[in-house]
């Protein structure tokens, strides 16, 4: 036999058969924090943010975007300016008597009458204001002072050949040294290869 139930003993029972009996009828309470009435548990809400909380953030990218875009322009500025630089600095000194050159190797067949003492070596676009250039080495072999009109040829990757400038040397004296530098506009966002084509004394 149990123990005679004391009021606290029937509070707890009425309160558990009041909850199952609620529970059986899908009914869900909640409590409130003040301890007062209930009410249902509310459905979701949506959120609307406050467009003036990214107006800043918006504001600093479209601002940061438009520094990038401005320092790009500003470095191809820059380089065609070099490039252009370059390229007129190396027409100048490469004018003497080109036309003559270009004469010299226009009745030419093949690879021209120098077969020895000229070497091509590739500058760095860093030098050059990113165009392919090169430096033609002239070393005369000869007895005597001669002209050099040398034709020099740019290829890609592939072998092709996108480009051909003659450039010429006067008056190398026999034994000695000379250098001319030839270069290309074409495809300056490619790797070009250079090589001498035709070498030719006259």
């Amino acid at each position: 036999m149990g123990a005679p139930a004391g009021p606290l003993g029937g509070r707890r029972r009425t309160l558990g058969a009041l909850a199952l009996l609620l529970a059986g009828l899908g009914v869900v309470v909640a409590c409130s924090s003040s301890g007062g009435s209930s009410s249902s548990s509310p459905g979701p809400s949506s959120f609307s943010p406050n467009p003036s909380a990214f107006s800043s953030g918006a504001s600093a990218l479209g601002s940061l975007a438009s520094s990038a875009k401005a320092s790009v322009s500003s470095a191809a500025a820059s380089l065609s300016a070099a490039a252009s630089s370059f390229a007129a600095s190396v027409s100048a000194q490469a004018g003497e008597n080109r036309a003559g050159a270009q004469s010299a190797l226009a009745t030419v067949t093949g690879s021209g009458n120098v077969t020895s003492g000229i070497t091509i070596t590739g500058l760095p676009k860093a030098t050059t204001g990113g165009l392919n250039a090169a430096l033609v080495t002239i070393v005369n072999n000869t007895s005597g002072t001669a002209n050099y009109a040398i034709r020099v040829n740019f290829s890609d990757a592939s072998g092709t050949v996108v480009d051909s400038t003659v450039v010429n040397r006067q008056n190398v004296a026999a034994g000695a040294t000379a250098t001319v530098t030839a270069f290309s506009t074409q495809s300056p966002d490619q790797a070009l290869v250079p090589t001498v084509a035709q070498a030719q004394s006259y």
